[in-house]
């Protein structure tokens, strides 16, 4: 499945709008992730455990927007973005990572 963020596919010409597509992954850091992550408040730096949980989470709901746009008959997803928010009580809940865009049938373009 081709994935872009533009508006159009360089090669190809879009034949049918399948509609919005998207995947969303609610995730909360583990235990260890959230003494870890405090640790590192304190002291400062990167927060290693965080950033792989952030781009697992990401992976997950492109994943989900992927499948998504199979179900829909898509070969293709146009307009693809990221959004996140914070849901529940800021620093004991958890983080919503949505990832969606416009599914679409491509051909290739007559040349």
């Amino acid at each position: 499945m081709i994935v872009v963020t533009s508006q159009a596919i360089e090669g190809h010409r879009i034949v049918e709008y399948r509609g919005i597509v998207r995947g969303l992954v609610v995730r909360s850091p583990t235990i260890v992730q959230g003494f870890l992550g405090g640790l590192k408040g304190i002291i400062g730096g990167n927060i290693g455990s965080y950033t792989d949980m952030c781009e697992t989470t990401r992976q997950q709901a492109y994943e989900f927007m992927v499948e998504h746009a199979t179900q829909v008959g898509a070969n293709a997803v146009i307009s693809m973005r990221y959004d996140a928010s914070d849901v529940g009580v800021p620093r004991a809940g958890a983080t919503e990572v949505l990832c969606y865009g416009t599914a679409v049938v491509i051909a290739e373009a007559s040349t």
